[in-house]
């Protein structure tokens, strides 16, 4: 094989993964811890290869919005009307949620399944009743105050497989997390062309595979326990651990989802129950800590679109924490340590458009005077 030869196969097989491989690419974790007043905490992370330039987005009540039908087009898909005014997280300044939380303290995620998200097969005869899957959050919170409200929502409509121009002409392949006010989760995936829903009793979510798998991969890690464990004693010799932290050992630290599941499984399950609101906020922000990717720690190779297609480095851009009691909805920046709050109770609901904030701000410091 020449040179010439070797030079345009690597060429089509570069363009070939620039074409196929997804854009939208938020390998993220979240969780949901419960308060002991009667409320519950929420968080998650963002990850991207790209710069996302994410915004908050504030969407008011009675807003019209256009859904995307099977032709890509806003207006051809179901259209609505908002019913519950929302803020949240949007990606490359498009009008969609990728995270966010409605007044009713209903909140969620978009997380990436390239390996597994595949909606359904929409007649144009029915796109009237079909949204792009990029819309399925920003329609669910705008619609639903409860996990049981868009359980019954999502089985009267039909999420399309129109594609995006910003996502480099491909389907946004998602799924959603739903957690609400009422302590109920609930998992939304299409698979194969299915949708399927899960009732989530761990609130935790990753990414691929399937969150069915991910449920039945808990029970290779039965063994672990946030008890510490005592010591092993051979013919009367003991032989105790080395430091405190003994029954986790074997946890998964990795960043590949299955490992991220379990381990935001057993960090949020091992949450004292009876911490306040206050304090489980506190916590979450804890938790989430465990789940940041310092640059450099995943590194995307020039054949990989998540990273533009010239390498680069996978970050955590930003990561949320949100009181679903108090409805206060907290941002934490990539470049900015600080944490940014947007109380939900001081919306104008009554605007006519969507208002953006910009969150992406430069690092600042509390002075120690």
């Amino acid at each position: 094989m020449n040179a010439r030869m070797m030079k345009k196969i690597v060429a089509g097989s570069l363009s070939l993964a620039l074409v196929f491989t997804p854009l939208l690419g938020n390998a993220c974790t979240s969780f949901m811890l419960k308060a002991n007043d009667g409320g519950f905490v929420y968080g998650r992370t963002m990850e991207f290869g790209l710069a996302l330039k994410s915004q908050l987005m504030v969407i008011p009540r009675n807003l019209h919005m256009l859904g995307v039908g099977v032709d890509g087009k806003p207006g051809t898909g179901l259209n609505w009307d908002a019913k519950y005014a929302v803020a949240g997280m949007n990606g490359l300044h498009l009008p969609v949620l990728l995270d966010g939380m409605n007044e009713k303290g209903l909140v969620g995620g978009l997380l990436n399944a390239p390996n597994t998200a595949q909606f359904q097969a929409v007649a144009p005869a029915d796109s009237a009743n079909s949204i792009s899957s990029a819309q399925i959050l920003t329609y669910a919170l705008t619609s639903f105050a409860t996990v049981e409200e868009a359980r019954a929502g999502f089985e009267k409509i039909k999420v399309n497989r129109s594609t995006i121009p910003q996502f480099h002409n491909e389907t946004a392949p998602v799924r959603m997390t739903l957690h609400d006010a009422n302590g109920k989760s609930l998992v939304i995936e299409y698979i194969k062309g299915q949708l399927v829903m899960t009732d989530n009793p761990t609130t935790v979510m990753t990414n691929d595979p399937v969150f069915r798998d991910q449920l039945n991969n808990i029970g290779n890690y039965a063994n672990l326990s946030s008890m510490e464990r005592p010591a092993l004693v051979i013919n009367g010799a003991s032989y105790g651990p080395p430091s405190s932290g003994s029954g986790l050992h074997g946890l998964p630290g990795d960043y590949e989802s299955p490992s991220r599941f379990i381990r935001a499984l057993f960090l949020s399950s091992s949450a004292p129950t009876n911490y306040s609101t206050t304090q489980q906020l506190n916590t979450a922000w804890h938790i989430l800590g465990s789940f940041d990717i310092p640059p450099g720690a995943i590194t995307l190779p020039a054949t990989n679109a998540y990273g533009g297609g010239a390498g680069g480095v996978e970050t955590t851009e930003w990561t949320i924490a949100g009181d679903m009691k108090n409805r206060v909805y907290y941002i934490k920046m990539f470049g900015n340590t600080n944490v940014q709050a947007f109380d939900l109770k001081k919306i104008d609901v009554n605007a006519k458009d969507i208002k953006y904030y910009e969150v992406n701000i430069p690092q600042t410091y509390i002075q120690i005077n």
